[in-house]
């Protein structure tokens, strides 16, 4: 059996994202500098973001961090979909950090811990601990969340694997219960559709980002059952919006939407992403 080190190390960096700490550095700072945002009014309880390589969704996950960029939280729970099958419904790291070029992040394991208990106690819930996974649709919202804030924090790392909506719900009150009165901020990690032609895939992706903005879990998660519109992280995405608005968000605006035809100029088969500002 591999021995599981104290500190995840990346398996992406370098490929995903630049590899050194200056170029990681400059090239999220040319992101957040880039993203001309709407006026947000109110709290900024969580944001929607995407997960591919940089080159492709790196200028739009900039709209969601430049909400956030100077400010201080003590934690941030990120909610990423697994890619890898798993067959567990939520699933957190075996490690107490994840590495990036820019240092470490710190795993809060008290609260990760306190989660799992009161899942465990009021609905039957579990976290699974996983190590050495190579996720990067979690990891790669770190060195935004290094870069952006303006102190360090501690993660409350959260895999997403189902989709059933009572489930979702219970596992939103037990994360709600232990996060509620903290300085916290949630990041939901999603891509939209995927492989669609340039107009499909804006078809689609206005449909999904509808169920954002009206702040729709269940929207968001009958759009990909019917294939109505699709988010690889749609479980994310509404444990994410029934969280925050337990902990008082009313509102999501839409801050960016674009394809990967923009990096790639093909739009025949494109991938979306979005960017979004969940606040109260």
């Amino acid at each position: 059996m591999k021995e599981v080190p104290v500190v995840r190390p990346s398996p992406i960096a370098g490929s995903w994202y630049p590899g050194s700490k200056d170029a990681l550095h400059t090239t999220i700072r040319q992101y957040l500098e880039n993203a001309a945002i709407p006026a947000i009014d109110g709290k900024v309880f969580g944001l929607i973001a995407p997960h591919a390589g940089y080159i492709y969704s790196g200028s739009t996950a900039g709209y969601a961090y430049h909400c956030v960029q100077g400010e201080s939280y003590d934690i941030c729970a990120v909610f990423s979909p697994l890619h890898d099958y798993q067959p567990f419904g939520f699933l957190t790291t075996l490690h107490t950090a994840y590495n990036t070029p820019l240092g470490d992040v710190p795993v809060a394991s008290s609260l990760v811990n306190a989660i799992d208990e009161d899942m465990q106690t009021h609905s039957d819930l579990f976290l699974q601990r996983i190590g050495l996974d190579r996720e990067h649709s979690l990891e790669i919202q770190l060195p935004f969340l290094q870069v952006a804030l303006k102190d360090s924090f501690e993660l409350v790392p959260i895999m997403v694997r189902t989709h059933h909506s009572g489930t979702l719900q219970n596992a939103a009150k037990s994360i709600a219960r232990v996060l509620t009165g903290k300085r916290v901020l949630i990041i939901a990690s999603t891509d939209l559709s995927h492989f669609y032609t340039q107009r499909e895939a804006n078809q689609f992706d206005g449909v999904m980002t509808s169920h954002f903005t009206s702040i729709d879990p269940q929207g968001v998660l009958d759009a990909e059952a019917n294939q109505q519109g699709f988010a690889c992280g749609a479980g994310a995405v509404a444990l994410a919006l029934w969280t925050t608005q337990l902990l008082g968000a009313k509102h999501v605006t839409l801050l960016h939407h674009t394809t990967s035809a923009e990096a790639s100029g093909d739009t025949s088969s494109v991938v979306g992403y979005a960017a979004a500002a969940i606040t109260g």
